[in-house]
């Protein structure tokens, strides 16, 4: 089975996601985040999602490529795209790129996407597709666990907002999935379906956190396609049912939506600005290090032994890494005294750590020699 590239590029490479796959009748399908880097299913069946690294993990178009289906969509509609906006953002390394969706909740510039649309990201830009009127935007706060991020655009006032359903949904409801599908900077609209309301997805992110598997989530037969991610998954009546979050890509598309009313009751407790096991409020700790996992990654000349660690492969100029004097090609093999074995290891150190803290670190540096220091976490630029 072939796979497809994210289409997003840095200045040095393309970013390639994960892949799983799910059985299916008709043969097997990938399936992957609903966002662009340029960036009915039974209650005990679970979807297994591969999500890439950076801040939107995902595919681009998905024309028709080695078996795969081509999605079909159309422009969306004045109505269709009230209150729904284009996201871009930038990461600090080496100026990679993503594009997703959003959807304003307050006419003062409250605006709901998915966590991994801004994930890391250094600035985020909002865009009205309507109006081409721009924004930029800070994270109020997030929900990793949930794939939910609050953001707050910058000086906005009298802002058209999106209407949430309060009504039942039920498996055949006729939905359509609005997005800012492949990062073309143009609100796109397909026609589905729901197909279930208890499918379960789990999503693994190369080089973050581990995994996390999102439940009761809407299935669905629209067209869901990479950038569509934060955008509204409207009923006929107009009203956002979910959040378009993933989707699966093969003989057959299917969307998957995490239901609104799950995603506000994540907003609300943002909005009380009280921290929980999962909600973060504000800016995460940042060490400042962009990494890929194995020692071997890098081939300098006395860089040898195993390939378990992390690899530098980017650094924030200023930031802890740096002024710790990490270099890229180096390893980091511990952090706190915890063995590293892989990139994930090193966000996984770091869960419930705040900015201002200190850690230690232990690495290995590109002529082989063993390297430690004690450093101060900074704050991420956005996310």
């Amino acid at each position: 089975m072939k796979t497809r590239r994210d289409i997003a590029s840095t200045a040095a490479e393309r970013r390639r996601p994960g892949r799983t796959q799910r059985i299916r009748a008709a043969g097997i399908a990938t399936l992957l985040i609903g966002a662009v880097a340029c960036s009915a299913a039974p209650a005990v069946a679970t979807t297994t999602l591969v999500r890439g690294g950076g801040p939107a993990a995902g595919f681009g178009g998905y024309a028709a490529y080695g078996g795969y289906a081509t999605a079909v969509s159309q422009p969306a509609t004045a109505s269709q795209s009230a209150g729904v906006v284009l996201i871009e953002t930038v990461l600090p390394y080496q100026n990679a790129q993503a594009a997703g969706t959003g959807m304003v909740l307050t006419a003062t510039g409250q605006v709901l996407t998915n966590y991994h649309v801004v994930e890391g990201a250094g600035t985020i830009t909002v865009t009205f597709a309507t109006t081409g009127q721009s924004f930029q935007a800070t994270v109020v706060g997030t929900d990793p666990s949930a794939d939910v991020a609050l953001l707050q655009l910058t000086g906005a006032s009298g802002l058209t907002t999106i209407k949430a359903d309060d009504d039942h949904t039920h498996v055949g409801d006729s939905v359509t999935a609005v997005g800012n599908a492949g990062g073309t900077g143009t609100l796109s609209a397909a026609a589905g379906t729901i197909s279930s309301l208890t499918a379960s997805v789990t999503a693994a992110s190369e080089g973050s956190s581990g995994s996390e598997t999102l439940s009761s989530m809407i299935e669905t037969t629209a067209d869901v396609v990479s950038g569509d991610s934060g955008g509204p998954l409207f009923d006929a009546e107009g009203e956002v049912v979910g959040i378009d979050t993933a989707a699966s890509v093969g003989g057959q598309i299917d969307g998957y939506a995490i239901p609104i009313a799950r995603a506000l009751s994540v907003v609300d407790q943002i909005r009380s600005g009280t921290e929980t096991s999962s909600v973060r409020i504000g800016p995460a700790a940042f060490l400042g290090v962009e990494l890929t996992s194995g020692a071997n990654a890098y081939r300098y000349a006395g860089n040898v032994g195993s390939d378990s660690g992390a690899t530098v492969s980017g650094l924030v100029s200023g930031g802890a890494a740096a002024s710790a004097g990490l270099q890229a090609g180096d390893v980091i093999t511990s952090v706190n005294g915890h063995a590293i074995g892989t990139a994930a290891d090193v966000s996984a150190a770091l869960v419930g750590a705040n900015p201002g803290d200190q850690v230690s670190l232990g690495w290995t540096d590109t002529s082989g020699a063993a390297q430690t220091a004690r450093v101060a976490l900074g704050a991420s630029p956005v996310a």
